[in-house]
């Protein structure tokens, strides 16, 4: 019995261990070997693994953190993930979102991670909410994307270079289309753009914060 006991408080603490990060513990959400902890909907051949990376390219599909890490709700946190692009690509990074089977997500903010696309927003912006226009790290090499949120603040570094600072106003409004545009909690979920765009994300960690 003294066994038995000793194996469920074990399982239990590690099961809490998982839901409750620890104060300034990092907590990896890619293992870079699979998608497990991830979901995706539509089009989920986007996505797929190489070289320890999450590679990004095909039809429109965004990949969902489902992770027992937080229960996969998230308010306030640090995000950090190394990110590459290769010429002419498009992707981003959602937050205090929620899965969608299909279409672009309507719930949280997308940082945008674009170095040479078309789209003039650059990797960084806060997209359509605080844009950079600026092109700070280059096509092909790694690079280092810092998102944190704590009350109405979000700031965006890349390689430690803060690009933005936005706080959220209080009773803020959005236009149609980005009513739910707005801090909350939730998610986070990779973008898979348009068959011509390739990215790669790696080392995909978070830092719970309190509220």
């Amino acid at each position: 019995m003294r066994r038995l006991g000793y194996s469920f408080l074990l399982v239990t603490f590690l099961t809490l261990g998982s839901f409750q990060p620890g104060k300034d513990e990092w907590v990896i959400l890619s293992d870079g070997r699979s998608l497990d902890g991830w979901k995706v909907g539509a089009n989920a051949a986007s996505f797929s693994i190489e070289s320890n990376a999450i590679k990004v390219n095909g039809n429109v599909a965004h990949l969902y953190y489902t992770g027992e890490t937080a229960l996969h709700n998230f308010k306030n946190f640090e995000f950090k993930a190394e990110v590459m692009t290769l010429p002419g690509s498009n992707s981003g990074i959602y937050f205090h979102t929620q899965y969608q089977e299909a279409g672009w997500p309507k719930k949280g903010y997308e940082v945008q991670v674009n170095n040479s696309h078309t789209d003039w927003r650059r990797t960084g912006s806060l997209w359509a909410i605080q844009d950079v226009k600026e092109t700070v790290v280059k096509d092909k090499e790694w690079f280092t994307l810092h998102i944190v949120v704590k009350g109405k603040r979000i700031t965006v570094a890349i390689n430690d270079k803060q690009v933005v600072d936005y706080t959220e106003p209080d009773l803020v409004q959005r236009e149609e289309g980005m009513k739910e545009r707005v801090l909350s909690s939730g998610t986070f979920a990779l973008q898979g753009h348009d068959p011509g765009s390739t990215v790669f994300y790696k080392n995909i960690r978070v830092k719970v914060l309190p509220d």
